[in-house]
């Protein structure tokens, strides 16, 4: 059932993360007048530790943006829409190679003001105690507050799930030892980031002390049976956890050497710790794929045993907290709207961001985009976009729709759950392509499916 389309309707945006600034945004650009409630500086999570909109409260790193990748397919159809969070971040970027880092300051800076400069919102900041009467779109997060998450609870009948989540070391660039250190990228593609070789017995040093170093407490309980248990999602796992699945697991993972010759030697390194800059000024630099839960004195006992960092200046040590999320397949429509009994519990309520399941930046904007242009269909009296599921966007939709809702587990996007590519040989049957020549199908099928979408929604 349609809303009747009128001018006066507000509609209230709760949380003003990467998914809310995104929904408020495309709303407010199609005329529609938006209420964002963003409970900070008023009020804050265990991770912000400022009051502007989109704070990215782990990596400065949106992913890759090569436009074949599935991240940068991702990316180049949410500027096709004219993306809030992709215009500032184009503004606020630093070198990272092929991928999208931004300066955070003045990335979520630039979302803040583009947010309180548009007449059609209005940004309230005081913490939203509850589900919002009209329609609403809820993007508080995966750190909402407890209102909120009472809320949702009780609308879709079972209790969230959670998986923790942990950001990376922030070191100074002038505390970095660059006798010892390097800049390279991969296979010489660029220069733009640190490298901080270990030999074989340095590394195993490491390993051993990073294994055995105190973690901090990170249980919760379960609710059914009051067992203490720990989840971390995959894609995102502390590196003290990855160390303890084999001691060469870092050297495969994000202290892998391949394609990083260090230029004193002409050799790879039997290890590599990378660091990315973190901010324009060029002064700040995180540890790559270093997430971690250990305690604060011992991320610097341990991490000072990598040769270039025994001397660091620990501007941000790596912190960790616990994300919710709802079964999607279960508790949500096609177009994110929570259900109860099959339905809709409300035709103008739709969840957006890290709570439904997606997970990375640019999904959780993806997300909002999602919903944004669901609520001004509904707003305007129209049929609610179906996204082409050969689109990342529409990938993403389709995976929370249909994912198995017993395994279900947040999801970044990546080529597996686009639609199988079907390229037949001249002779019939289907034909082996090469990783790049996938990549460029995929990117392509993509952009086209995205046309006719795209004349309509935009």
């Amino acid at each position: 059932m349609a809303l009747k389309p009128d001018d006066s309707r507000i509609v209230t945006v709760v949380g003003g993360g990467l998914a809310g600034s995104e929904a408020t945004w495309q709303l407010a650009k199609r005329g529609i007048k938006v209420r964002l409630i963003e409970m900070r500086p008023e009020k804050s999570s265990p991770a912000h530790v400022t009051g502007d909109l989109a704070e990215l409260v782990c990596s400065n790193s949106l992913g890759a943006d090569r436009p074949t990748s599935p991240a940068g397919i991702l990316k180049e159809e949410l500027r096709r829409f004219d993306s809030i969070i992709m215009r500032c971040a184009a503004l606020a970027r630093v070198p990272a190679g092929g991928a999208l880092a931004v300066d955070r300051k003045i990335f979520s800076g630039a979302v803040t003001r583009e947010v309180e400069g548009n007449p059609n919102i209005e940004l309230v900041r005081s913490e939203a105690d509850g589900i919002p009467d009209g329609p609403a779109i809820i993007a508080a997060g995966p750190l909402m507050s407890g209102g909120i998450a009472e809320a949702i609870k009780k609308i879709v009948g079972e209790d969230c799930l959670s998986f923790f989540d942990a950001a990376a070391p922030i070191v100074t660039l002038e505390s970095v030892d660059m006798k010892r250190a390097f800049y390279a990228g991969r296979y010489g593609q660029d220069d733009d980031y640190i490298n901080c070789p270990l030999d074989k017995d340095r590394y195993e040093i490491f390993h051993r002390e990073l294994v055995s170093a105190e973690r901090a407490l990170t249980h919760s309980r379960d609710g059914e049976n009051g067992k203490i248990r720990k989840k971390y999602f995959e894609g995102c796992l502390p590196v003290e956890v990855m160390a303890e699945r084999g001691i060469d697991t870092l050297r495969f993972g994000p202290m892998r050497p391949v394609g990083l010759a260090n230029p004193a030697t002409g050799k790879d390194p039997y290890a590599v710790v990378q660091l990315r800059r973190d901010n324009a000024a060029g002064t700040l630099y995180n540890m790559v794929g270093f997430q971690t839960n250990l305690k604060w004195p011992e991320q610097e006992r341990v991490f000072r045993m990598i040769p270039a960092l025994e001397e660091a200046d620990f501007v941000r040590k790596g912190v960790m907290h616990e994300n919710a999320f709802v079964c999607a397949p279960r508790v949500l429509d096609g177009f994110m709207r929570p259900m109860s009994g099959g339905k809709p519990v409300r035709d103008d309520l739709f969840l957006a961001g890290q709570i439904t399941g997606v997970e990375g930046y640019v999904e959780s904007t993806a997300s909002g985009l999602m919903t944004a242009l669901n609520m001004s269909a509904l707003i305007w009296g129209r049929a609610m976009p179906e996204w082409p599921p050969e689109t990342a966007i529409g990938s993403l939709r389709r995976y929370l729709s249909t994912a198995a809702p017993e395994f279900f587990q947040p999801m970044n996007v990546n080529l597996g759950i686009f639609p199988v590519l079907d390229v037949k040989k001249a002779s019939g049957g289907r034909k082996k392509l090469s990783k790049p020549e996938r990549s460029l199908l995929f990117a392509e099928r993509s952009m086209n499916a995205l046309e006719d979408f795209v004349r309509i929604f935009v």
